[in-house]
């Protein structure tokens, strides 16, 4: 991924491809995501391990992305959710109501990248565990996605509270999470019992190999697991 410094931004860039671009087929299809960084305080205005490995799961299923309905939740840098909406899905970020700035740099994200909020994609505020308008106002939803949103145990059950609501709302719907294992400790089964939800591993050990990607190198030498969320049948 390269780098440069542009007006107090540090602007990385990262390439969507096949990597040894001996595939003169559907590999040899590239997309380029440019994301400025913050030296700010806060988790918003970096682009974390985990959000590279859900933006590569999507990448290699983009072709199933076309016109798919896609909520980020948390999206900070938003890595996953434009790759998702330059592969063809309509993509809706969201951050927390109360953190303008970081609502401000997700907007920046997405006009760096030749999407214009409002209407090549949506950005709202909207906080894990509140129901305010905004979560009413979303609309029908195929796939939420969520990159490190499980940081920090005491914000686990809102998220999930939100989840289960959005997926009760959307029951074909989909949550996939990416998220950095900090801690053996932390456990959210429990939690997905209580709002009657379920989860499924799924394997990452493959992820970008046939484009000649290591999924060690995007991971960061980071245990990162990726993780299916639906409702309990």
């Amino acid at each position: 991924f390269h780098q440069m410094e542009s007006n107090g931004e540090q602007i990385k860039t990262f390439i969507f491809g096949n990597k040894t671009k001996q595939n003169p087929t559907d590999g040899s299809e590239t997309l380029k995501i440019l994301i400025p960084e913050l030296l700010l305080p806060g988790y918003s205005f970096y682009t974390w391990p985990s959000a590279q490995v859900l933006a590569w799961f999507l990448w290699e299923r983009r072709l199933s992305l076309p016109n798919k309905r896609v909520l980020e939740l948390g999206a900070g840098t938003s890595l996953p959710g434009i790759v998702a909406a330059k592969c063809g899905a309509h993509v809706t970020l969201s951050d927390c109501s109360t953190l303008p700035k970081t609502l401000q740099h997700i907007q920046r994200c997405c006009r760096l990248n030749s999407l214009t909020p409002g209407k090549d994609i949506e950005v709202v505020g909207l906080t894990w565990g509140l129901f305010l308008d905004q979560i009413f106002q979303l609309g029908p939803i195929d796939f939420i996605i969520g990159s490190d949103i499980f940081y920090d145990p005491s914000v686990f059950e809102d998220i999930l509270v939100t989840v289960s609501f959005l997926l009760e709302a959307n029951p074909q719907a989909r949550f996939l999470v990416a998220y950095q294992e900090r801690s053996s400790d932390w456990c959210i089964e429990t939690l997905l019992k209580k709002w009657g939800l379920q989860c499924n591993i799924v394997d990452t050990e493959h992820l970008g190999s046939e484009l000649g990607i290591d999924s060690q190198e995007l991971m960061g030498n980071h245990t990162i697991h990726l993780l299916e969320v639906t409702r309990r049948s």
